[in-house]
Formats: C-alpha cells, structure tokens, sequence
C-alpha cells in the first residue's frame, strides 16, 4: 500500500476502524445515530468505549481528553490517565461509556459573557459522535461540546451542530417540493483555507512585541517588501518545504485532508488549504491544524505567526471559508448544472442566499470582528468591511431576467486561445474570480473571505447555517401552501430578486466609489469591532436565533460580552506592551545614540574638525525633536491607557478605546517608525521588518 494511504487517518479512530472494531449492530446503531441525529444508547456508548481505548493504548496513548472549543477561540483539554488502581497495588486499563460521554472541566475560568457566577463552577463536557477522535501527544482526544451545570452553552461547537440541524431540516422541506423524496440529509460543507506567517525563532524571541501580542507594535517598512509579486506561487524555499512536509505529515495521520500549499503574496506568508468535508468536522480540523502548525514550526527553529496583521507594511492574513450545502446523494445545491437558467432548485437555493446575507449582512460582519481582523477588511489586501454579494456576469443576467421576466439568452462559451500550437486551447469559465469581493459564488460554493486567520470558523458558520435555514423556512412556508407551485416558485424568485439585488456587486470593492455606491444602497459599513459588536443583540438578531433555537438572548448577550471584552483586553495588552517597550528600549536606545553622536561633535568643535559638519548637526537635531516627541507621544498614550483601563461597561470600553487608546498608539508607533530609520543600526534595540521578513534564507 502507498505510504501516504497508510499514513492518512492512522491516528483517527474514523469510520473504517469503528466497522473493523465494533461488532456489527454497535456500528450500525452508531451510525445512525450519526447520519440521522437518533439518541446514543449507553450499551453502544459502553462499546464504543472499550474499542476506542484499545485502539489508543495500541496507539501509544497513555491519556484520554475531553477536547473541546470554549469562548476563547482556541481548543481546550484536560487529560485524565486510562489508568484505574485495584486493590493489590496493581492497575488496569480502564474507559467507560460514561467516561467517553461525559467529562466535568471546571466552567468558572473560561469566558461566560456573565452566563455565569466565577464560584459556579460545574461545567460538562459531552462527546460529538460526529466528529472522529484522535490521538495527540499520547492522549486519547475526543470531540466534545461544552456547557454549563444550568446547560448554557458554552461552547461554539453547541451552537454549530444546533445550525447544521436547522438547514438540514429546511433544505429537505425544499427538496421535497422538488420530489427529492431519497435524499434523507442536507449536510453544510467546508473547505477552509488557512495563512500563516513563518519566521526564524531567534529573531521571533527578541521581540517583545511578537511574543506577548502576536504583532509588530514598531517596524518600519522594509527596503523590499511585496512589490515584485516575486513571492506569490513562487518556489519553496528548503526549510519552509521541510516544515510544510513534516505538517502534511502530521495532518494526514490525524485525519486532517491537507491538500494545497503555496507561497502567499507578502514575503515570509504561506497558505495551506484542505478538501471539503462537513462544517463541524471541518472547525474541528482548522482548530487542530492552527495547533499542529505552530507544533511543527517549533521543529524545524520557526515560529508560525497566525495574527491577522503581524507586520503593518505588507498584507495580512485570513482565512477563505468556502461554504456549501450537499445531500446525502450526492448532489450540490449550489451546483448550477449544464442549463442553470432552468435549474430550478439550484435558483431557489441561489435566491436563499442572496436574501439571507442582505436582511443579515450586520450579523456576518459580525462573525468576522475582531481586534486582529479590523487591521484588514478594507486595507485593500482583504474584502472591505462592507458585505456584497459576487455572482459574475452570467448568473447576473440570469436573475435580470427572472425579475424582468424576459427569456436568458446564453453567452456561448469561449475557449481561451493559447496562440501556440503545442498548447491546447481549453474552456473559458463562464465568470472570472474577484479576490475582492467578501462573499463570492465561485462555481459550486460560496467563498466567504472576510475571516480573520485565527478566528474560528465555527461563528461565521453558524451565522450562515442560520440565517439560510431561515429563509428556507419562509419559502417551504409559502411553497408548501400554494396552490399552483410552479406559478408561486416563479413569483417568489422574482420577487427575491427584486427585494435583495441591492447585495449583488460585482465590480472593485476596494474602490471608492463603491463606498459611496454601497451607502446609496443601504448597506452596512462598520469599519471596527467597536462599531459591529454592539448590534449582536439587535431585536432582530435575538428573534433570529430564539426562532431557529440557536441561541436564547442570554446566550446572545454573553457572546456579544465575550466578543468587546477580548477586543478591549487585546488592545489593552498591546498599549501596555508599546510603553513598556517605549520606555525601557526605544527611548533609551535614541538617548544613547544623540548622546554619542552629541560627544562626537563636541570633540570635533574642541578640535576644530566639525565646525562646518551640517549633516552631524543637522542629525542631532532630529534625533532631539523626534526623541522629545516620542516622549510626549508616550506621556500621552500612558495617561490615555490608564483612563481607558478605568473605563466602566465593555461597550464604552470599546469606543474609548476606538476613539482615543488606538488613535496615540497609532501615534507613538509613527514617531517610534521615524527614529528607526535615522538611528545606528548598533543602537537600534529591535530587529528591524527586513530581519524578521528574511529570516528563513535556506
């Protein structure tokens, strides 16, 4: 067998193990309960258990872990030993179903959003039959959701499962008005594709900044950053590809489909993509691949940077969600096949979309927010913070004529003609792609491209699981009654078109006059965190989830809690990093240098040499009114940051720090970036972006 077959899924207790190792009506009945969301019997879970465990201690695995996603962002674990004492002295190798069904991690130190008490602190962990467990480091890791002693979840795996649920039972009222009556589930489908910064760790481990915030608060623009496009595509560098080997490595063995690689468009930027798989299998596996990155990168002496803007002068990094809904048959529904002017299904699903993201376009603005990603949408290297719907000329032209009536003529295709006779000619698609554009339709699937690269896809699909399964709703209500189908699925896409065309744009995104297009349309545009967080709990919102069973308000209100109170704690670690940095490097590194440069030229004067050195003269001089700026600059932000941490309610907390705290760090890192520049290099205490960009040469 080819080593890579081998190798792939050899640490994942995945669905050809549980047949080899489940007595047959276990499996089956497992099965079930995955593919049709029936309840798991303790029998089976007893069972599964003592498969699973053998399979691990097989493995090397020593430990078991309930592995879960609390508010945080990143994964949580807490690793018991299969271990079990007798009473000779001796031990056993123990696991229960109800040790694999049900973990207790205390609840009182992750982020509630005021859900909950800091002194209750009972929380449990339940296992996720739908996502396979995996061992890790020796330990038994199984998926699991997270909730409350009271059940207020906890978690974003909860809310997820509970919006694949909803489309799942809207898409089928749809299709079965279409006599799809085989297809028994309609499963959302991910692909996401991950950037990453890569740089040598002993550049990383001298700057503070890098360390304690994940960014660059100073540096100043490199010599060469990404002007040539040199970097894009372009060849691995060894030590790069020795990592991106080893990681493959690692993903395969867990189960993880890590299919593309490449060089992305800033130097020392890379980008990593897998195949599609379901939406919550796919969180899973862009949570344990951020992990192992970093992992592996530890290996080969690099540290993998996730931030969305870890170096200011050259682009940042996200994250491309391309979203799509599939039957258990096999069919796309957002495939428009040969003749999509007369795909039916494929307008309706089509139409649901676009309704969707212009009546929620707040809430997926929403799901992408975050301290890290408002440093991209709108810095033309990502969407803007505007969402718009992509959809090309050809589908355009079709629903222009479903809302005008008018019978589509189709465009023949082209072919793209290479002029070199060696060359064959192929076929032309019948869109071109917009790498502005936030929410694009790409063929098959949506690509939603406004997520930051740390942020978890789990918020951003719950939104469009929702907010889709939503729309369904209302259009299954007004098919299902009508009297004459094809007449009331006619009326209805037309109308759709008509009432939400407003969304659809296909042209620069990153042009100005889109702006100004796109405020004549009513559309949203929050350009911060500060500014989108606080319609989480618009009354529409609440109704949203309440009436699609998501979220209650409480639930809501807390997420919203969590999203400002990250944004404020990230903000108010960095502007305590800059002074520090300020004060105890920075200033002294300047004052030191004039104080050289000052000696220098006294002794020159006393000797006669420098009575006419302008160019000393005139250095000294702006080093002196650029140090005695920087150290009004840090006054300033000093004095700000201490109101600002004294600020009362996270929503004010946020505008403040909107308003003044990011304003003078903005202003203290410009004058910092200006002495860069002027300052010896002996001197100067950071390494500078060209050290960091270029670090990893071989």
């Amino acid at each position: 067998m080819n080593r890579i077959t081998e190798l792939f899924g050899s640490m994942s207790f995945n669905d050809a193990v549980m047949r080899e190792r489940l007595p047959k009506e276990i499996y089956e009945s497992l099965r079930k309960t995955i593919d049709e969301g029936l309840d798991l019997d303790l029998t089976v879970a007893n069972a599964v258990a003592e498969a699973m465990k053998d399979w691990a201690i097989e493995k090397g695995a020593t430990h078991y872990t309930h592995w879960f996603q609390p508010m945080t962002g990143v994964t949580a674990e807490k690793h018991d030993s299969f271990l079990a004492p007798q009473g000779d002295g001796n031990v056993i190798m123990e696991f229960s179903g109800k040790e694999l069904i049900k973990g207790e991690p205390d609840a009182s130190s992750f982020p509630s959003g005021g859900l909950r008490a800091t002194f209750e602190a009972r929380g449990y962990t339940t296992w996720d039959p739908t996502s396979y467990a995996f061992i890790k480091d020796d330990s038994l890791c199984i998926p699991t959701v997270f909730c409350s002693y009271s059940g207020q979840v906890l978690d974003k795996k909860t809310p997820l499962l509970r919006s694949m649920e909803r489309i799942n039972e809207q898409a089928l009222r749809i299709l079965r008005l279409f006599g799809m009556n085989d297809v028994t589930h309609v499963a959302s489908t991910v692909g996401a594709e991950q950037e990453y910064f890569l740089i040598d760790k002993d550049v990383y481990n001298k700057r503070k900044d890098l360390i304690l915030t994940g960014r660059t608060l100073f540096g100043n623009k490199p010599p060469k950053g990404q002007e040539l496009d040199d970097h894009y595509f372009g060849a691995i560098k060894p030590r790069v590809m020795a990592f991106m080997k080893e990681l493959n490595e690692e993903l395969w063995k867990v189960g993880i489909y890590a299919k593309t690689e490449h060089n992305e468009a800033a130097p020392a930027q890379h980008e990593l993509a897998p195949v599609f798989t379901t939406t919550n299998i796919a969180t899973d596996h862009n949570q344990l691949t951020m992990e192992i990155m970093k992992r592996v990168a530890q290996k080969h002496h690099m540290v993998c940077l996730l931030h969305e803007k870890p170096f200011k002068c050259v682009n940042g990094s996200g994250k491309h969600n391309n979203w799509s809904l599939s039957t258990n048959t096999g069919v796309n529904l957002f495939h428009p096949g040969k003749r999509p002017a007369e795909n039916k299904l494929f307008l309706l699903f089509l139409c649901a979309v676009l309704k969707a993201v212009d009546e929620h376009q707040d809430l997926l603005r929403i799901s992408v927010a975050s301290a890290g990603n408002d440093h991209r949408l709108g810095a033309n290297e990502a969407p803007p913070a505007i969402v718009s719907v992509y959809l090309g000329q050809q589908l355009t032209e079709i629903l222009d004529s479903l809302e005008n009536g008018s019978d589509y003529v189709a465009t023949k295709t082209a072919k793209v003609e290479t002029g070199v006779h060696v060359l064959a000619d192929f076929k032309k698609d019948t869109a071109d792609r917009n790498r502005t554009s936030p929410f694009a339709f790409t063929g098959n699937k949506f690509e939603f491209r406004m997520l930051g690269s740390t942020l978890s896809i789990a918020g951003p699909n719950i939104i469009l699981n929702t907010i889709t399964a939503d729309v369904l709703s209302e259009f299954a209500d007004k098919l299902e009654g009508a009297s004459d189908f094809d007449s009331a699925l006619s009326d209805l896409l037309r109308t759709t078109v008509h009432d939400h065309k407003r969304i659809i744009f296909n042209g620069n995104n990153y042009s100005r006059e889109w702006i100004e297009l796109a405020a004549q349309r009513g559309l949203v545009n929050w350009p911060t965190t500060a500014d989108a967080a606080p319609h989480y709990t618009d009354p529409k919102n609440v109704a949203l989830f309440e009436r699609q069973k998501i979220f209650t308000k409480a639930e809501l209100e807390s997420r919203q809690d969590i999203l400002l109170e990250h944004y404020n704690n990230v903000y108010s670690i960095e502007a305590a990093t800059m002074l520090e940095m300020a004060h105890r490097d920075i200033l002294p590194a300047v004052f030191a240098y004039n104080r050289e440069l000052s000696e220098l030229m006294m002794w020159k004067v006393q000797t006669g040499i420098g009575s006419k050195d302008k160019a000393a003269t005139g250095l000294i001089k702006q080093l002196t009114e650029l140090g005695n700026e920087l150290a009004q600059n840090i006054a300033a932000l000093d004095e700000i940051y201490h109101a600002f941490s004294a600020t009362c309610g996270n929503m004010q907390k946020a505008a403040y720090c909107r308003d003044k705290l990011i304003p003078a760090m903005d202003e203290l890192r410009t004058t910092a970036d200006a002495l860069e520049e002027i300052v010896d290099a002996r001197h100067w205490p950071l390494p500078t972006y060209t050290d960091l960009l270029f670090s990893v040469d071989s």
